[in-house]
């Protein structure tokens, strides 16, 4: 596997002070709080996590909240955000669990600010220092690719690397207007040139080398390379190595890549708003972020975790992904790519 290499360099109070006991469990009861039954009624889930990881970690929160009914509605993270704007003056969901941080920022008018129980483990850069948005895990992005129909020479390990016209109609990529991992790709293909426009350039030729074909959601292309409908795909690291054992995949990390983690974000004026704050804390906690990186490859967000199965991010070249500007000008940026896949 190619590897590029570099160094990554990547808070607000608590708003809980926890027990001893508890804080060295990693877990989210705080001292005085109702013990994990006494805590009822029900909340709903909206999350564009693959099944697998989803599924394991609401399991993971019902068995510790037994008297919590939860409801899970899956979908693309522009998908979801777009429902939430939608439903703003009754909300239906309590809580988004996924999509790139940037997107999330992008919507902070439809969250309401929570400092999470482990605010004080997870590192300034992977949290809103608002606290709309919360990192729960880092995503570096990869190319994967089919051993059966790419040489690994001929994979590209740079952005300019995917307008090889050898390539055309050949890769997988999601539509960054529909998924919030795809559009993470889009703006760090931007900001992998020395400047905007010139980062337009690069896209508008990727654009060219998609010949038409973009996926509805960022979920497809791995397993579209997996199953040979493509060469290689545009994806996020914790898709890819869920391949480590399929001796006919493999992918490698860019040059100028990005590591954006999927974030998690408290719905405004959630019908449920304590159960919603409680699974925030949850899926933040050392047991849910140990279960996630041991059985998925996630990689956690907290500073007391070190993730298994991956290379260290110090391997991995990162460039300057400008967050701000990603998260400010989202409508812009996805409206431009609309206008250029049309045309």
């Amino acid at each position: 596997m190619k590897k590029a290499r570099s160094i990554m360099t990547m808070t607000l109070a608590a708003s809980m002070i926890f027990s001893m006991a508890a804080f060295a469990e990693g877990t989210t009861e705080s001292a005085g709080e109702k013990a994990p039954e006494d805590y009822t009624g029900s909340l709903v889930v909206y999350s564009p996590h693959d099944a697998d990881p989803l599924a394991a970690g609401i399991a993971l929160f019902e068995e510790k909240y037994p008297n919590i009914e939860v409801e899970t509605v899956a979908a693309g993270t522009g998908e979801l955000c777009q429902r939430i704007v939608a439903e703003a003056e009754n909300p239906q969901g309590d809580v988004l669990w996924g999509g790139g941080a940037d997107t999330l920022a992008a919507y902070k008018d439809y969250f309401e600010p929570y400092v999470c129980a482990n605010d004080d483990v997870i590192d300034a850069s992977m949290k809103d220092p608002d606290g709309y948005w919360i990192g729960e895990s880092p995503l570096p992005m990869v190319i994967i690719y089919n051993k059966t129909l790419i040489d690994e020479a001929d994979v590209p390990t740079t952005w300019e690397g995917l307008t090889d016209e050898a390539l055309k109609g050949k890769i997988a990529y999601a539509s960054p207007a529909k998924s919030g991992s795809a559009y993470t790709q889009l703006c760090t293909m931007l900001f992998s040139q020395e400047s905007i426009d010139k980062g337009w350039d690069l896209v508008g030729k990727f654009i060219d080398n998609l010949d038409g074909k973009i996926q509805d959601s960022s979920g497809n292309c791995h397993k579209l390379v997996a199953t040979g409908e493509y060469s290689i795909g545009v994806t996020i690291e914790k898709s890819a190595v869920l391949y480590a054992d399929n001796p006919d995949i493999g992918f490698v990390y860019l040059e100028k890549d990005s590591a954006v983690p999927d974030g998690v974000a408290l719905i405004k004026d959630c019908p449920d708003e304590e159960n919603a704050k409680l699974f925030i804390d949850f899926v933040t906690s050392k047991e849910c972020q140990e279960e996630q990186n041991k059985e998925f490859a996630r990689r956690p967000v907290r500073t007391d975790v070190t993730p298994e199965g991956l290379c260290p991010m110090s391997d991995i070249d990162l460039g300057n992904y400008d967050f701000d500007y990603a998260a400010a000008n989202r409508e812009e940026i996805t409206d431009k790519w609309n206008d250029l896949t049309v045309g």
